[in-house]
């Protein structure tokens, strides 16, 4: 089932990977995080950025850990969908799922911010990350500088 759903993952194929994991739930085999992960990435390459939340919110009532992989893919499906706040908001509840925010993670929300031009809260997330000992990388340097001019702020 992991490897059919990674398969689905890589095609994008977002609905026949959650009718794997629906099958695999009939067939009383428990997904784990791969599955879910595999379900959460081909939802965020599906564009169903909706799906892709709704399984990293699910994965703790089924006993199952969110990881970085769940949580950036999650994140990344936010920006890709226009959901600047929710984006940062996934970022803020990570460590509430003993998730450390990394490099991805921060770089996924910072790009959401920037997409709508703001450049308030993708300044805000630069301002943390050396808090979090997350050092900024050209993506996320280049998102800070790209939501100020969206933004208006250049000066």
């Amino acid at each position: 089932f992991n490897a059919a759903a990674s398969a689905c993952e890589r095609g994008g194929q977002w609905q026949l990977a959650l009718q794997l994991l629906h099958g695999m739930r009939q067939e009383a085999i428990k997904p784990n995080t791969i599955s879910l992960n595999s379900a959460i990435s081909a939802c965020q390459t599906g564009g169903a950025w909706q799906l892709s939340v709704h399984h990293l919110h699910g994965m703790p009532g089924q006993t199952i850990r969110p990881n970085e992989i769940s949580c950036n893919t999650a994140i990344t499906a936010c920006e890709r969908g226009g959901q600047w706040q929710l984006a940062v908001a996934l970022l803020s509840l990570m460590p509430h799922a003993e998730v450390i925010p990394d490099e991805g993670a921060y770089n996924a929300a910072m790009c959401a911010c920037e997409k709508v031009g703001q450049w308030e809260s993708a300044l805000a997330l630069l301002s943390l990350m050396p808090h979090a000992l997350v050092a900024p990388n050209e993506i996320t340097c280049n998102a800070a500088i790209s939501a100020c001019e969206k933004g208006g702020q250049w000066q």
